[in-house]
Parts: C-alpha cells; sequence; structure tokens
C-alpha cells in the first residue's frame, strides 16, 4: 500500500517537499494520545530477545534512525512510534543555518538511493537544547545528538565551534556524535584526518566532561566511507588511544563510479554534487565496518549505517561487527512498516542462528575467519 502510495503521490513530489509532509505527519500523529497509542502497537511491538545494550545504554533493540531525518529534534516520539530503537538527531552546527541552496535532495529510484546536499540546514545548538530541555516523552527511548561545523566558520576555528555545540547539547544527549564525514560542508571531512582529529576530539570529551555532571556522555565520531584503508585505520587507532566510545561508520559517498548505478549516468551527473545513500553504498559501508572490526574489537562500540534495507542487512552488519544499526534512505522507499518488518525479521534471524543473544553475534564473521 505504501510504494502504491509513494508512486502515486509522493514520487511525484520534490524530495524536500515530500519530506517535509510526512514529517508533518508523524509529528501530529504522536501529539494525539490514542492514535499514537494504536500506531505504536502495530508498528513498534517489542521483541525481548531483542533487547541491546550499547554505550553503557539500554535500548529496546539495536536499530535505530540516522541522523538527517530529524535535524531539529522536533520528531523523537514520533519515530519512536514508527518503531526506531535509538534516535539520532541533527546534525546540528554551533549557529543556527539554512543549508545549501535548493534544490539540494534528489531520488535515485531505480537504485533506490538519494542525492542530498543539505548543507547541515538546522536551527543552531542553542534552539536544540532548548526544544531537548522542554522535550517531554512519551516513550522511552534513547537519544544521540549527532554534532558538525557551522559552514561559515573557518577550519582553524572548527574545535571552538564543536565545543559551543558540545557545551549546550550534551547535557540533553544520550550519547554524542561528532561528524566529520558530510560532503557538504566545504573543509569538514579534512578534519578526519588524525592530526586534525585528535584536538577536536580531545576537546569535545573535555567539554562534555565539564559540561555534564553525575554521568559519562558516550562520544563517538561519523566517519566517511571514502577514507583510504590506511586512514580507516588511523581513526580506528585514535578512537582507542583517546578511549572513544564508538564509531559510526559511515556517512554518505561522494563516489558515483563503482556503486554499480541503474540510474542513467546523464541524470545523476545532472543531479552534481552530494552524498550519495541508500543501496549503492552497503558494500562500501559493510567493508569499513568489517575493517573496523578487525582493528578494534570489542574495545569500542561499532555502529553500522549505509545501505541498510532489510532484516538481512542488519544481521550481516552484526556479524560484521556492529552492536548497532542505523538507516534512514530506506525508509523514504519502505514507509512506515520498515521498522517492524526489520525487528520480526531480526528475530527470525536470531532464533534460526546458534546464538543466544544478539550481543553473541555480534562480530562473528570475524571470530570465524580468525579461529
Amino acid at each position: 500500500m505504501y510504494r502504491i502510495f509513494f508512486d502515486l503521490i509522493f514520487k511525484r513530489m520534490d524530495p524536500e517537499k515530500a519530506h517535509h509532509l510526512a514529517f508533518a505527519w508523524i509529528r501530529a500523529a504522536a501529539r494525539i494520545p490514542v492514535l499514537r497509542t494504536f500506531v505504536a502497537a502495530v508498528l513498534a511491538p517489542r521483541y525481548k530477545e531483542l533487547r541491546t545494550e550499547a554505550l553503557g545504554l539500554r535500548m529496546h533493540g539495536p536499530f535505530g534512525l540516522a541522523a538527517g531525518f530529524d535535524k531539529n529534534a522536533a520528531a523523537i516520539d514520533g519515530m519512536t512510534m514508527l518503531g526506531f530503537d535509538h534516535v539520532e538527531i541533527g546534525t546540528v552546527t554551533a549557529q543556527p543555518q539554512p543549508g545549501n541552496p535548493k534544490k539540494r535532495l534528489f531520488r535515485l529510484v531505480a537504485d533506490r538511493a538519494l542525492i542530498n546536499r543539505m548543507g547541515f540546514n538546522n536551527d543552531g545548538s542553542a534552539a536544540v537544547a532548548r526544544r531537548l530541555a522542554e522535550r517531554n516523552p512519551v516513550f522511552r527511548t534513547t537519544v544521540g545528538v549527532n554534532i558538525g561545523k557551522t559552514k561559515i566558520v573557518p577550519e582553524e576555528e572548527a574545535v571552538a565551534d564543536y565545543v559551543t555545540s558540545t557545551e549546550r547539547l550534551a547535557a540533553h544527549a544520550d550519547y554524542l556524535v561528532v561528524n566529520v564525514s558530510s560532503p557538504n560542508t566545504p573543509g569538514l571531512r579534512n578534519l578526519q584526518a588524525v592530526d586534525h582529529l585528535r584536538p577536536l576530539l580531545t576537546a569535545v570529551r573535555e567539554a562534555a566532561d565539564r559540561t555534564v555532571t553525575g554521568r559519562r556522555v558516550p562520544l563517538l565520531v561519523k566517519i566517511a566511507p571514502d577514507l583510504a584503508d590506511e586512514d580507516v585505520d588511523a581513526v580506528a587507532d585514535l578512537a582507542v588511544e583517546l578511549g572513544l566510545d564508538g564509531i559510526i561508520a559511515t556517512n554518505t559517498t561522494i563516489a558515483r563510479d563503482g556503486l554499480g548505478l541503474r540510474t542513467p549516468r546523464r541524470t545523476v551527473e545532472a543531479i552534481g554534487a552530494g552524498g550519495l545513500s541508500g543501496a549503492p553504498l552497503k558494500e562500501r559501508s559493510l567493508e569499513v565496518l568489517r575493517r573496523l572490526y578487525a582493528r578494534v574489537g570489542d574495545r569500542i562500540t561499532l555502529v553500522g549505517v549505509g545501505g541498510v534495507e532489510t532484516a538481512d542487512d542488519v544481521w550481516e552488519r552484526i556479524l560484521a561487527g556492529a552492536t548497532l544499526v542505523q538507516g534512514y534512505s530506506a525508509f523514504i522507499y519502505e514507509g512506515p512498516f520498515w521498522c517492524r518488518a526489520i525487528h520480526r525479521g531480526l528475530a527470525e534471524k536470531l532464533a534460526a542462528s546458534p546464538y543466544a543473544t544478539l550481543a553473541d553475534a555480534v562480530g562473528a564473521d570475524h571470530r570465524k575467519v580468525t579461529a
């Protein structure tokens, strides 16, 4: 039914307008007690066997919403109502910014993919912090806060920019993510180089510890799939050295070749710059995840994202080393029953496996290779 609806209505709409319309519907449904209870009962049944502990947090399951959908922390209850086990909001920047000029979001329907050059459009960390502070949660969920660099801030002032966001947002975050991997903010990916990343992560860690008392806010870094293998290794080693809590692998890709795109090349070229997400990203994202797990093992938490569409994909990420898995692009194509299908399929996968718990399955593929 959703696919018919998508073909008849959403497919014909500008992607960003369709996003705002769907977002408004989700927020509205979550505000009506009877409706949200009914929707959650249908779309978000909980499976005890999928309960997950990660980053010192207890979650209903391992599958969450990646950053980018709810940039301003406006629909956390709505996304939980649809079945996501955690919701990562953002990317949030220290200063409010409108993002890049429209048109900036594009569908590659034949590839079940998206290209975006949104440019971190958001209300800014002060406004988002107020929204999180005033939030009266309806559903218990885990909220991650993803922070990035304000576009107009020069690279040499990036650390201070991230620290400002950290000081405002860390107290409201179950975990905090430093995003240095979006291709849509000039110079941002330069911060993935270890000599830039070390002082940045150190400063954010110190700011979070200074700002939040009584608990330690887990800190993760989100990396690009376009890093060379030796740079992936360097980030992994740095994360262990600094005592980072996790790595999210991966963000969108700037690559177009070698992804097996079905969309005509001239169409892709006409779209222009931007990060590509969705099914074509699957193999490289999985490759980066496997490389990270081989490097860090169980010492830090890995979050797999990029090209995740089905329960099989989630299970594959877990076996490859991910404790948590996230999705976004497939939600556009699969619709509101997506999480329900993921959870049901994942429970079936676990029941048919030799593993008693999901935790036992994390990294199992690597252990088979090294046994």
